[in-house]
């Protein structure tokens, strides 16, 4: 066995098998992205071993650990080797205690090469937090009324080689509230910070990253503070449209919603929309309407990103307008825009010193 930091862990993470022993519960509260859950404890095992640390000794708590986990060593091994393609892997627990140490031993007796990340999970979200404060991210923001299909953008310019981050991908939330219809169960803030640091890892720093402008909290997600702060200090391009495309694209994306889900989203901004308004949109959808509905959700929206334009204390914001929408014409314009109106390489530097 061989003890690495969770700096050199990461390095490897496409190379090498990670594997979270912790229990079940623990891993999906957030884990190391691409590692997988071989529990050494189920998490009723692991509250019965503490309450016998706390109420007997440790070494109660040994025996009954070692009771528990006898039975399954052959369960550990076979299951690694179903989903080791090669016989090398990284072991974490929560803090490179004893339940990554047994573990990794008995993958190493097993024929595996193991490495256990010292400090464990514990160590590796210090070190996740740690690079949101440190690193200066070359951000360019991109902007835009709700309708605009910023994240369908972001998409076409993927494709087309450029750096991106789409907090709403990993966030599985739009933002709004209607941002939660038909997305998978939000992660964890915790885990959130894990994806959006995995993909942040991978960017080259001389080169610009896009992402979409986006609030504070995007559904239940709290963006890190550090990380935040970057966001809204990073140059701004806002798009816009013609409001009848706008109108269109969302008709089109949330006219296939069920109607009580769209009610239920509408409810949550009654008190901003006003009684009249929230009724008017709710009678909309009982009777089929849903371009009524569409259009007193686009005007508050509307009004609410005019006045976050109004106090947005970018350093440098561009507006571009688009006649029509076409992600993959728009995103070649906006790359055209990012070369002319800001330098082709971010002037950022990695305040770690890692370049």
């Amino acid at each position: 066995m061989q003890q690495i930091n969770p700096k050199a862990a990461l390095e490897y993470a496409d190379q090498v098998l990670m594997v979270d022993v912790r229990t079940p519960l623990e891993f999906e509260k957030g884990h190391i992205p691409k590692a997988i859950n071989i529990p050494l404890f189920s998490n009723e095992e692991r509250k019965s071993v503490g309450v016998a640390y706390k109420q007997s000794s440790p070494r109660e708590a040994f025996l009954l650990g070692l009771e528990l986990v006898g039975p399954k060593m052959v369960k550990y091994v076979s299951t690694l080797d179903k989903i080791a393609k090669d016989k090398k892997i990284i072991c974490y627990c929560w803090r490179g205690g004893q339940r990554s140490q047994s573990m990794s031993w008995l993958f190493e007796k097993s024929g595996y090469k193991v490495y256990f990340i010292s400090g464990g999970y514990k160590a590796y979200r210090k070190f996740v937090r740690s690079q949101f404060k440190e690193v200066t991210y070359p951000l360019i923001v991109l902007g835009g009324r709700t309708g605009c299909g910023k994240s369908e953008i972001l998409k076409a310019l993927s494709k087309k080689d450029a750096q991106i981050i789409d907090l709403e991908g990993l966030a599985n939330h739009k933002g709004s509230a209607f941002g939660h219809i038909n997305e998978a169960p939000q992660p964890s803030i915790e885990h959130f910070e894990n994806m959006l640091y995995e993909q942040l890892a991978k960017m080259d720093l001389n080169k610009w990253i896009w992402i979409e402008n986006e609030s504070r909290l995007i559904g239940s997600i709290h963006i890190e503070s550090s990380f935040w702060n970057q966001l809204k200090a990073a140059p701004l391009i806002y798009i816009d449209y013609p409001a009848s495309e706008r109108f269109n694209y969302l008709v089109k994306t949330y006219g296939i919603f069920p109607v009580e889900k769209l009610k239920a989203a509408f409810t949550k901004i009654k008190k901003r929309l006003g009684g009249k308004k929230y009724m008017e949109a709710i009678e909309a959808l009982d009777t089929g309407n849903i371009e009524r509905a569409t259009q007193i959700a686009l005007d508050y929206y509307d009004k609410s990103y005019s006045f976050m334009l109004k106090n947005n204390k970018a350093p440098n914001i561009e507006e571009h307008f688009f006649d029509k929408m076409d992600f993959n014409q728009n995103a070649s314009e906006l790359i055209n825009v990012l070369t002319q109106k800001f330098q082709k390489e971010p002037t950022f530097k990695d305040m770690s010193g890692n370049n």
